[in-house]
């Protein structure tokens, strides 16, 4: 099957959220001869974490960890860039913070992907990927696309590379399926003003999304008791101490992507605490004092039910049942309830998902993950020859930075500079 027949993209990206944003971003500025890109997001607009932009809530990253400046302090796509074009610039310097809040963070993301809209199509979403052969070899792949959730509106786009970006998956417990009266955190204010005037809520997890839902649900609803359910004593402080911060460099991404398995290991385990299940110090703080104050007054709304665990959960004609195991003795509580929020945090989707037959070409690593080269690709069979880059699921190979903003546009640079390259191979060229 020969590739002259119908255009061929340089460029698929599967979704658009901050990584592949940062991307478009790094083809645009990367200087050599244009990379033909498009890129589909299933959302109908750009939108990233619109469920947790909780007012007063700040960012858990410097704002010089933006989409460009790592790569290019010079871009027009920065935060500074951003804040000036906003007539903000001043305002901001006189707040002396280097972390902005998540809403003004998220408008600073809009207003880079306004940039951008000839290149990426919106209420689309990637179905399917199959290989284009001829003689043997993979020379492209063809992306399905469902435009507008209509299943009968389906395209096809021809691209030499894909990078998947499909961004992180809400997890929950095995067996929970969220409902009426049960809810992921990310769904927390899309889904808030269906709650009218609830006598009691429950928040399961111990990160920094499950204390955020915590303190947002116990001060937004004044005569609500707030029951937080989480396996440890307390909340664990997030180490952002400076010499632990190294673990986000992009030269640690180069160490940890050179080390052996039981050093990567090792490195996770050590690091754990500056991003899973941790929270900043600040909020602890305010959690504390706010239950202690209770305790004072003698009315107790925010309960904290620590070294615990949920057990049991079912549906009752006003709500939900809960039954609470306090692991040391192990005493049960049964709480009746009008809400249960479930903030156990994101995973990384597998990209072999959207692979489908292309997934065949793709090599795994003994413990079984995808095999993933220093420049973000996968690696392939020797047929092949157009790229699969990953943006997101490779902690495994790429360290902890991989599901962050930290790294994010250092590695969008990556990307397009081993696209770049690649486009420049003489069997690229023979391909056309």
């Amino acid at each position: 099957m020969s590739l002259a027949s119908t255009h061929v993209h340089d460029l698929v990206g599967i979704g658009f959220g901050p990584s592949n944003l940062a991307l478009a971003i790094a083809l645009r500025e990367h200087g050599g001869e244009p990379i033909d890109a498009v890129f589909f997001e299933k959302q109908p607009a750009f939108g990233w974490h619109r469920g947790m932009l909780i007012e007063g809530t700040t960012m858990q990253v410097s704002f010089l960890k933006d989409l460009v400046t790592m790569r290019n302090p010079a871009s027009k796509y920065s935060f500074l860039h951003y804040l000036q074009d906003k007539g903000r610039l001043v305002d901001f310097i006189n707040h002396k913070t280097m972390f902005p809040s998540r809403m003004e963070f998220h408008d600073y993301l809009e207003w880079a992907a306004s940039s951008f809209t000839d290149e990426v199509e919106y209420g689309a979403e990637v179905v399917a990927v199959t290989p284009v052969t001829h003689d043997g070899t993979v020379e492209a792949f063809d992306v399905l696309v469902r435009a507008g959730g209509c299943a009968d509106e389906l395209t096809t786009r021809r691209t030499r590379n894909l990078v998947i970006a499909a961004g992180l998956e809400p997890f929950l417990p095995e067996g929970v399926v969220t409902e009426e009266r049960v809810w992921h955190s990310e769904d927390l204010l899309d889904r808030l003003p269906t709650l009218r005037d609830p006598k009691r809520v429950i928040v399961v997890g111990a990160g920094q999304s499950a204390a955020e839902v915590t303190d947002h649900l116990h001060s937004t609803f004044s005569d609500t008791e707030v029951c937080a359910v989480f396996a440890k004593y307390g909340y664990t402080p997030a180490d952002d101490s400076s010499f632990a911060n190294r673990i986000f460099d992009p030269i640690a991404v180069d160490h940890f992507y050179e080390a052996s398995e039981p050093v990567k290991g090792m490195l996770r385990d050590y690091h754990a605490s500056t991003n899973y299940s941790v929270v900043d110090l600040d909020l602890i703080d305010e959690l504390y004092r706010r239950h202690y104050q209770e305790k004072v007054q003698g009315v107790e709304r925010l309960r904290i039910m620590n070294a615990s665990r949920l057990v049991d959960v079912a549906k009752t004609p006003d709500g939900i049942r809960a039954t609470v195991h306090f692991l040391p003795t192990g005493e049960r509580t049964v709480l009746d309830a009008d809400l249960l929020v479930y903030a156990t945090g994101y995973r990384p989707g597998d990209p072999l998902t959207l692979l489908g037959e292309a997934g065949k070409y793709c090599d795994r690593l003994p413990e079984g993950g995808l095999r993933i080269e220093r420049d973000y690709r996968v690696a392939t069979s020797d047929e092949v020859r157009c790229g699969i880059y990953v943006q997101g699921a490779t902690e495994h190979t790429h360290g902890i930075t991989s599901t962050l903003l930290s790294n994010t546009a250092v590695r969008a640079g990556e990307i397009a500079e081993s696209i770049a390259l690649r486009k420049n191979q003489p069997s690229y060229a023979l391909s056309r």
